[in-house]
């Protein structure tokens, strides 16, 4: 779970947003630009949103996602954004060995993946209205472009999920133009992390991994494979994949960090 973090003092004037999507709430921050342009891409990414909670929800009975489960249609036949989807899937599960999938329990199941893909999506969309910063928050996974105002970074803050209220870290976008922030574990939510082996909740050491890397689709994913993964694993892991750094947190209060995520603080 992660928070953005903000100076009032220094930041210009916003234009902020908060929609009930997808299950949670995606909160938007954006900085600059031209009033109108960036009004009509807030419409767009959000109407991009709700039209992703269509195809991909596995609540939805006559869903693309679902329908495509049960085999009433073809990946052909179903929205582009479904094949698209789908190949990124394929790629994480490749470059994890399998520790991220798109399946279970025998069906396409692409959630672990589709909300970081959407919420990057609906962040770049608005980046390319010409704003100088955005921000986009969906539900505590974080796509940040820009800045938000002159002199002053983005810094995302990761919440401690052993000491609800208080923060693990707070991490900075400083010297990026893109950075995004995803946390996978426990406290939030509970045992929903799958491993793809058995089927059945990952059990590990961890409650929670939380990984900072330019793009939110992958991020997302490789929290949750190195949360599967557990502690030992997942770091190693981790640590392999290039403008990748993570903080791991056991149940035991015990802190892992990859070698270069120090820089990324503050």
């Amino acid at each position: 779970m992660a928070d953005q973090v903000t100076d009032p003092a220094e930041a210009p004037p916003a234009l902020r947003h908060a929609e009930e999507v997808m299950g949670t709430v995606v909160s938007f921050d954006v900085r600059g630009g031209d009033p109108e342009a960036v009004r009509a891409a807030l419409v767009e990414a959000i109407a991009g949103l709700h039209r992703v909670d269509e195809v991909f929800s596995t609540y939805r009975e006559r869903s693309q996602i679902s329908r495509l489960a049960r085999g009433e249609v073809t990946v052909g036949e179903c929205a582009p954004e479904v094949a698209e989807v789908l190949a990124l899937g394929a790629e994480a599960e490749r470059r994890s060995d399998g520790w991220f999938s798109t399946r279970y329990e025998g069906r396409i199941d692409p959630t672990g993946i589709v909300k970081g893909w959407a919420v990057e999506r609906a962040a770049r969309r608005l980046a390319a209205a010409g704003v100088s910063g955005v921000s986009v928050n969906g539900g505590g996974d974080v796509q940040v472009y820009g800045v938000p105002g002159p002199h002053r970074p983005w810094r995302v803050g990761v919440s401690d999920p052993l000491r609800p209220g208080g923060l693990a870290a707070v991490v900075s976008a400083a010297g990026v133009g893109e950075l995004a922030v995803a946390t996978s574990g426990t406290a939030e939510r509970g045992a929903h992390i799958v491993d793809p082996r058995t089927g059945r909740s990952a059990v590990t050491d961890l409650v929670a991994v939380t990984v900072v890397a330019p793009r939110l689709t992958w991020a997302d994913c490789w929290a949750t494979a190195a949360f599967a993964m557990g502690s030992r694993q997942g770091l190693a892991w981790l640590e392999s994949l290039p403008d990748v750094e993570a903080l791991l947190i056991t149940a035991g209060d015990e802190v892992r960090c990859t070698g270069g995520l120090a820089a990324r603080l503050g």
